[in-house]
This record gives structure tokens, C-alpha cells and sequence, in this order.
């Protein structure tokens, strides 16, 4: 006999159509208005350094189908206890990496590129855990994509100069934050 689920199917379907449509219209309806705001920074950042517009908004529209179709396995019940462990653990390791980036940006020569690229990457490994049984692999491969782009040192230490370029974007980027964390989102 054969297995038919229309809930399996419509979360296929709801993955289908927002892989295609990660625009910043559909942004908004899944993401609140300062984590857009967070986005728009990544991608000036992005584009900052890199000086490659195309590049940037590939890396901003990874994350984007990244946090959505989280999102949606989230939604649809999804992960197993094991896996809502590791979400847990994600979480932590987000908030602590959250609490670092801020920190390292109010208080002057305490920044350290090592520190930054090891929670980012410990954050990649585990979501990568966390996902591995439910996302395809170009989906993984977009979660590398994204935690490799912005745990860079190059990245993290022009991020950090300050005075540097891109000094304005992570005040922005670390008070949008500040308010994420303060609000209980983060």
C-alpha cells in the first residue's frame, strides 16, 4: 500500500515555493522588521568587503531560505527529541555568539577573529546536525555557504576596525541585536 501524507506534502510544497520566492516581500512575512533590518546590513557588509554585488545577495538570500525552511520544520513538528536538543544547543551557541559580536563591538581592543570564527563555526556544525536528515544537500550546502561567508577573518576584521568601512554597519548590526536579545528573540 502506499504511504500518503498530505501534511508531508504540503510542507514539500510550502519548501518548493519559498526556495523560489526569497525576496524581500516574502522576507517580511516570516522575518520582523529589525531582523530585515540585520539583513539589509549583512548584505551591505557583504558587499562592502567583498565588492561583489551578486555575491552578497547570494549569501543574503541563502541565509534567508536557510531561516525559512528552519522555519517550516519547526512549524510542522519535524525534529525528533534528540533533534530539539541539538535546537536547544543552536540556540545557546547563537545567543552566546550574539553576546560576544555585541560585546566585542562596545568595548574597544577586546575583539578577537579566533573567538568570533569558532563560535560561528561550532553555530554551522550544529544547525548543520540539526537539519542533516531534512534538508536537501544544496540546503546544506547554503547553510556552509553563509557561515563560511561571514566567519571569514578578513570579514571579521574589517568588520571590527574601528573607524574602518564597515564600523557603521556593525553599530547598526550590534543594536538591532541588542534589541532582538532585549526583546527575547534572540
Amino acid at each position: 500500500m502506499e504511504s500518503f501524507s498530505s501534511k508531508d506534502m504540503a510542507m514539500k510544497a510550502q519548501n518548493k515555493i519559498l526556495s523560489r520566492m526569497a525576496s524581500k516581500s516574502m522576507v517580511q512575512m516570516f522575518i520582523d522588521d529589525t531582523s530585515s533590518e540585520i539583513l539589509d546590513e549583512f548584505y551591505r557588509v557583504s558587499k562592502i568587503h567583498s565588492g561583489n554585488r551578486t555575491e552578497a545577495q547570494k549569501v543574503v538570500k541563502d541565509l534567508v531560505k536557510v531561516v525559512v525552511k528552519v522555519g517550516i520544520l519547526f512549524r510542522h513538528d519535524r525534529f525528533s527529541k534528540e533533534e530539539l536538543s541539538l535546537a536547544q544547543d543552536f540556540k545557546k551557541k547563537l545567543h552566546q555568539g550574539v553576546m560576544t559580536a555585541i560585546s566585542f563591538q562596545e568595548v574597544e581592543f577586546t575583539f578577537d577573529k579566533a573567538v568570533m570564527t569558532d563560535l560561528l563555526t561550532d553555530c554551522r556544525d550544529i544547525l548543520l546536525k540539526l537539519v542533516e536528515k531534512h534538508l536537501t544537500p544544496k540546503s546544506l550546502g547554503r547553510i556552509r555557504h553563509v557561515f563560511n561567508h561571514y566567519s571569514d577573518q578578513d570579514l571579521l576584521t574589517n568588520l571590527y576596525t574601528p573607524d574602518g568601512p564597515l564600523w557603521p554597519n556593525l553599530t547598526k548590526i550590534c543594536r538591532d541585536l541588542n534589541k532582538l536579545v532585549e526583546e527575547g528573540k534572540l
